[in-house]
């Protein structure tokens, strides 16, 4: 298989994709809000959006094997590719216990600085996470076309 072709679930990847994104304005959004029950209510709501979307997300990545269109054209890069999958997981278990933190809405007053704080931590792990797998996706596509196939 080329690498960068889509097939027939590229399209409900992207659905999947632009759903994250949105989610994950909404929570840029409330985290700016005012610390209280109503907020920590929406928090709550779109965090488990992004619990139920994540994982979906990934089962499509990870139909035919996750990127194995880059392992397949180049074996050794396996290793990037276990890591990749492996912080895959370990955002989706961060988020999860932040879920867990946040849920008691009579303590969210208490602690809404630091579930804003580790949000955001959390964010920017993702927006990492993901260029990570563009790049590494680009990296080989771009390897196979300067080699001619």
């Amino acid at each position: 298989m080329e690498i960068g072709k889509t097939t027939g679930r590229g399209h409900r990847l992207e659905d999947y994709s632009a759903l994250e994104y949105i989610l994950l304005g909404d929570l840029r959004d409330l985290l700016e809000e005012p610390a209280d029950n109503v907020t920590c209510h929406w928090l709550c709501a779109v965090i488990d959006a992004l619990l139920e979307t994540l994982p979906k997300d990934f089962q499509l990545r990870c139909q035919g094997g996750y990127l194995s269109e880059v392992t397949e054209t180049y074996p050794n890069w396996q290793g990037q590719v276990d890591e990749l999958k492996a912080g895959q997981h370990q955002l989706y278990s961060q988020l999860w216990q932040l879920r867990l933190k946040i849920s008691n809405e009579e303590r969210y007053e208490e602690i809404a600085s630091e579930a804003r704080g580790s949000l955001q931590d959390w964010m920017h792990e993702l927006i990492a996470h993901q260029r990570h797998e563009r790049r590494l996706m680009q990296s080989a596509f771009n390897l196979e076309i300067g080699c001619g196939d």
